[in-house]
């Protein structure tokens, strides 16, 4: 699992797995480019920007920041909501890619999600509509509640299921970004293109061991 503090009290955005390439044709590389190296980065120096004034907060984790963001200083809570979230959702995206046929879906993988979805083509076109109906910016999830159902949710900008501000909660198995600079060089306004797209570049690996955590 990626870890997403590093040294020098500061939050640094992890090194892609793979190469910017590794995903065409379905994740053109001048967009992974741009998407890591620019919109992350944006994100991780904000969130530096706005914790200067309690260095520290350095001290914890992206996770901690995010699930007790009501516990923070007033007057950063919103910066850490969406600096924060950004940081930790893309983050965490970059591990549910891998190029096309390097991590497929396991029997085992198949399995939990047709017990909880009924089908794989179930389990896709709930996702996908997920992606699609998020109005605006966001993302698509799948989650763990603490029960241990699977859920699918979206949520607007740079929210996710652990955040304290967040309806639903559970932890995070496998999400898409839906933000336009994700998709719109190489898919323009077809999202649902896009969406498609995503499911040749799944790490299921990583989901698998992340639902069986």
């Amino acid at each position: 699992m990626t870890t997403y503090m590093l040294c020098s009290a500061q939050f640094k955005i992890p090194a892609l797995q793979f190469k910017y390439n590794a995903l065409e044709p379905y994740i053109d590389s001048t967009t992974m480019r741009i998407h890591h190296d620019l919109h992350h980065a944006a994100y991780a120096a904000n969130l530096n920007k706005a914790l200067e004034k309690y260095p520290e907060l350095y001290k914890k984790d992206i996770v901690e920041l995010i699930t007790n963001i009501k516990e923070l200083p007033a007057d950063i809570q919103t910066a850490v909501r969406n600096n924060g979230g950004g940081f930790y959702n893309h983050s965490f995206f970059w591990t549910m890619l891998a190029p096309a046929g390097t991590a497929n879906m396991t029997p085992e993988l198949e399995k939990i999600l047709v017990t909880n979805f009924g089908s794989i083509d179930s389990f896709k076109a709930e996702f996908e509509k997920a992606a699609v109906n998020r109005f605006g910016s966001g993302w698509a999830w799948l989650i763990k509640e603490s029960s241990g159902k699977l859920r699918i949710i979206s949520t607007p900008n740079q929210d996710n299921s652990l955040m304290s501000i967040s309806e639903i909660k559970g932890k995070p198995v496998l999400t898409l970004d839906v933000w336009e600079h994700a998709y719109y060089l190489k898919y323009q306004n077809k999202r649902m293109a896009y969406v498609k797209a995503f499911w040749n570049v799944v790490n299921w690996t990583e989901v698998e061991k992340l639902i069986g955590k």
